[in-house]
């Protein structure tokens, strides 16, 4: 990539996208497209398609989503499901139609089966049912990988996808309802501090085992 190619990164007010703009201005690259929310609402699909034209961007970081925690997941997995499709599709497309360079795909490791085997290897993938709590989210999530998938497959596309595993650092989010499982666990143990209590309630049987990846870390991943 040139220093002053044209880069967009979606999303990037969030923690993953917020590591790839510290990321990319560490690099020196001075031409980054940044549009908040209340600008740009990426589930309009004429919305999005008036930003490619108009901005015409060379490559593109797709970081942008809906995503929360457990509680979050079980209640909301209409919201979580067609938000998440709309953004992705729209953006997936709009790049193709525009000329992107290359695109990357922010997924998650939620996508594999609930019962895949350890370490989880790619060719898992839709091999088994689903974690019941986050299906809608990793339902989403794999048609983003697939529709990828097409547009290289169909069109030449250069677009690619990486699945992280559970993220923390700055930028993250510690609501009691909408977390992951790092930041609702260092809350806990930091209010359990503040207010003197010598317990903390942990949710789950304890038995499961987590892989958890810095998000600047994942941010020089997908630099590279």
């Amino acid at each position: 990539m040139r220093k002053d190619a044209k880069i967009y990164i979606a999303g990037h007010r969030g923690m993953v996208g917020s590591a790839l703009v510290r990321k990319l201005k560490a690099e020196g690259f001075n031409n980054l497209l940044l549009e908040t929310r209340q600008k740009m609402d990426l589930t309009q699909q004429q919305v999005v398609a008036d930003f490619f034209q108009r901005e015409r961007p060379d490559y593109v970081f797709l970081a942008a989503a809906r995503v929360g925690g457990i509680v979050a997941n079980q209640n909301h997995p209409a919201g979580f499901m067609y938000e998440n499709l709309m953004i992705q599709n729209n953006i997936i497309h709009q790049s193709y139609v525009s000329g992107v360079k290359k695109l990357l795909f922010l997924g998650s490791s939620c996508i594999y089966p609930k019962h895949a085997p350890q370490p989880i290897k790619e060719e898992y993938l839709l091999t088994g049912a689903l974690e019941p709590t986050n299906e809608a989210y990793a339902l989403a999530k794999i048609a983003g990988l697939k529709l990828c998938e097409a547009y290289t497959k169909e069109n030449g596309c250069n677009f690619i996808s990486v699945m992280p595993t559970n993220l923390y650092g700055p930028g993250d989010n510690y609501d009691p309802e909408n977390s992951h499982v790092l930041p609702a666990l260092l809350r806990k143990f930091h209010e359990a501090k503040q207010n003197g209590n010598t317990k903390v309630t942990i949710w789950g049987s304890g038995e499961p085992k987590r892989e958890f990846l810095h998000v600047d870390d994942l941010a020089e991943a997908c630099f590279f």
